[in-house]
């Protein structure tokens, strides 16, 4: 079962200067991505984020996912 959808990500340019945020919190979906890629688990930032549910960071995933299936590739930093 897919709960975490991406129409819980959305972009407002009155939240966090118009980055992308989970369910229009100020919880920056790339901040969320960062800490993942960190080596926190989910339930680790859950602890850290009770406001966040386990389909939050799941779609935050499923945004990553999508964005690095596109066919323009950035140059990026590693």
């Amino acid at each position: 079962m897919e709960n975490h959808r991406l129409d819980g990500i959305s972009r407002n340019p009155h939240i966090c200067h118009g980055r992308l945020t989970i369910r229009g919190l100020r919880y920056p979906v790339d901040t969320m991505l960062d800490l993942l890629a960190s080596g926190m688990s989910i339930d680790q930032i859950l602890e850290d984020y009770p406001d966040l549910e386990r389909d939050d960071l799941l779609a935050c995933l499923k945004y990553a996912s999508k964005v690095a299936r596109t066919k323009t590739s950035l140059k990026i930093d590693l």
